[in-house]
């Protein structure tokens, strides 16, 4: 039995998926452990709690609600390019630039840099949008 050979634009999807994960840790650091009554992470109804969070923690949540809406783009870019039979180190290159572009979104997302998070964001839709047409001939 053989398996197929993970690339780097493949390993990229995975850590894409991963980044939600990621930004609902942030929202939660330090909430964890504490009590309720005291502004603790309520596990019994996290979304409820996320979503009565302000500042940093509230910015953190709505990057992870982006992380998950850029991801299924990112997915299907990623796995036409390689039906198409787009060169793997333009690819590999590209996605791995749409991760580095995706962490600092994230970044400036909870640091509340708004204009700077736009101009990430834009620029991470371009670069996916990239990888969509890299295998067009």
């Amino acid at each position: 039995m053989t398996f197929a050979r993970f690339t780097l634009a493949y390993w990229s999807v995975l850590a894409a998926a991963l980044l939600p994960i990621v930004c609902t840790g942030i929202a939660k650091y330090g909430a964890i452990g504490k009590p309720r009554r005291d502004g603790g992470y309520d596990n019994a109804d996290p979304r409820a709690w996320l979503a009565r969070q302000t500042d940093w923690r509230a910015r953190a949540n709505a990057a992870q609600a982006n992380s998950f809406e850029a991801l299924p783009f990112f997915i299907g870019a990623v796995v036409i390019a390689h039906q198409l039979g787009a060169s793997q180190v333009r690819l590999d290159v590209l996605a791995f630039i749409y991760i580095v572009l995706r962490l600092l979104y994230i970044m400036m997302y909870v640091a509340g840099l708004p204009m700077m998070r736009t101009v990430v964001w834009t620029l991470a839709f371009f670069v996916n949008v990239a990888i969509l047409f890299t295998g067009y001939r």
